[in-house]
């Protein structure tokens, strides 16, 4: 049962914790970035100089979002601008720094550039799942219903999130427990929720070939001794 009264606030805002960590992600050197350009009339620019596309993007089979991979120097080589430095710049910095390069060639550019290769992992009650980060405002309810979950099968007081070597514990079963509880997602984090045990479903399931073969034996002792 999910997001029930409580009596008692959570002495810890997980949410809290959250915001006082950066919210940008970093660009990192191996990260995948989308890149979409557009003009200041609006209208986008999609690969303008195509010839300039070399074996460090990757593009969709309709071509229209081109990924471009950040190198072990940390450097991105895009159409027109050639080689830049983007490792250690959050998605805003990289962001102008594109746009001032591209307005050499385009009055007032605006660029649009996002990761394609940030993802979170959910284990436990729910399954494995890997989740992509679409958004640098995902929050754990939504990777958790992109997992499709909680399910009944889940102890939703018991949800962990494991970032690095910190884990947070997050009771999702009152309305104070999601405020507090309900924390923005980074890159790499682990979201294990715990499954509710049930002793004698699991000793079925688990013994069902023997149970099977023991009904069969009573079953052919019955009719011979009939």
């Amino acid at each position: 049962i999910m997001l029930k009264p409580s009596e008692k606030r959570q002495p810890i805002s997980y949410v809290a914790k959250a915001d006082e960590l950066e919210r940008d992600y970093v660009i990192q050197k191996n990260d995948w970035l989308e890149m979409q350009v557009y003009t200041n009339r609006g209208e986008k620019l999609i690969d303008p100089m195509p010839e300039l596309t070399t074996n460090n993007a990757i593009t969709t089979d309709d071509r229209l979002n081109p990924q471009y991979l950040v190198d072990h120097n940390g450097i991105c080589k895009l159409p027109m601008i050639g080689e830049i430095q983007l490792d250690g710049l959050t998605l805003r910095q990289a962001e102008e720094v594109v746009q001032k390069n591209y307005g050499q060639y385009f009055k007032e550019p605006y660029v649009q550039l996002k990761f394609t290769n940030k993802r979170v992992v959910v284990l436990g009650a729910l399954g494995g799942h890997v989740i992509p980060l679409n958004s640098q405002n995902m929050t754990l309810a939504e990777i958790l219903a992109l997992a499709k979950g909680p399910t009944n099968d889940t102890k939703v007081h018991n949800i962990r999130v494991v970032r690095q070597d910190t884990v947070y514990q997050v009771d999702l079963s009152t309305i104070d427990g999601f405020a507090s509880g309900n924390m923005l997602m980074k890159p790499g984090d682990v979201v294990y929720a715990e499954p509710i045990r049930r002793p004698f479903t699991e000793a079925t399931r688990d013994n069902a070939s023997f149970l099977t073969v023991l009904i069969s034996l009573l079953t052919l002792i019955i009719v011979l001794n009939q």
